[in-house]
């Protein structure tokens, strides 16, 4: 039986005291971040294969279905805002289409050559790399988007909450985050989503930075679309500059980042 699948080790749920079912979970939880530590050395690998092909132009793929599909959308749809890079750098594709995100798509999982045909709309790209997301390492959606992928000369890699997973077995750089039983027997938006969004956050983020979209501790390209960034850009400029708040928010609005604002400010010093 595969580890996502087993029984859960507390029984009875439905006669637990609502604090009792809560510190339960928490205690369970607890363990996830012990699990993706364990699988560090392999994304640290992955990581260090990726960022060269980006700085060649390719991008960074999630497939799955189901919430893994949706916690790789999340991942990807976070990167523009974060980071000030083109949408289609790191992209997050879902068995059923966008569609699926709020609702299933009934057996859309089931088809093993949709996931290759879901990448090609974005076109084909040599340096490109397929990160397949499936915490029981046997979703076909995902197996054949992995296996075509690796066919045409991709880089390929897998996130699943099985040991020794078909899907596994596909790819370049397989990270296997086991977390044990869920709670709630199966339920692996628990457990496994949680592991997987460690896994997600850790492989864009350390990309990100590799590829010089943080300086010092600051997201000095991210996109200004709200008053909240639009204070926190500034406050960056502030400590960078030393300039005033009304100053430096001008100077962060005409530049349209903190990259360029402070760059430009410094520019003008000399």
């Amino acid at each position: 039986m595969k580890v996502t699948e087993s029984t859960s080790l507390y029984d009875n749920l439905e006669r637990m005291e609502v604090i009792e079912l809560l510190q339960n979970i928490n205690q369970e939880d607890q363990k996830v971040p012990l699990a993706v530590k364990e699988v560090i050395p392999i994304i640290a690998k992955l990581v260090e294969a990726v960022v060269p092909r980006m700085e060649r132009g390719g991008r960074l793929i999630y497939i799955g279905a189901g919430t893994s599909g949706r916690l790789g959308i999340l991942d990807a749809s976070e990167c523009p805002p974060t980071y000030g890079v083109p949408f289609d750098w790191v992209i997050g594709l879902i068995a059923g289409g966008d569609k699926a995100i709020r609702k299933a798509v009934e057996n859309a999982e089931d088809d093993s050559e949709q996931a290759w045909k879901d990448i090609l709309e974005y076109g084909f790209n040599v340096d490109d790399t397929i990160i397949g997301i499936a915490a029981s390492g046997s979703t076909p959606y995902v197996i054949g988007g992995v296996k075509n992928a690796r066919k045409n000369g991709l880089l390929t890699a897998s996130i699943t909450c099985n040991p020794n997973s078909l899907l596994s077995k596909e790819v370049d750089y397989a990270i296997e985050a086991v977390v044990g039983p869920e709670f709630v027997t199966g339920s692996t938006r628990m457990k496994a989503g949680t592991a997987q969004k460690l896994v997600l956050n850790m492989i864009s983020t350390t990309v990100m930075i590799k590829l010089g979209r943080v300086k010092g501790n600051k997201m000095v390209d991210m996109q200004l679309s709200n008053a909240k960034l639009v204070q926190r850009g500034t406050n960056m400029i502030m400590e960078a500059t030393g300039l005033d708040e009304a100053t430096a928010k001008s100077l962060l609005l005409s530049e349209g980042s903190v990259r360029k604002a402070t760059a430009y400010f410094y520019s003008k010093k000399q």
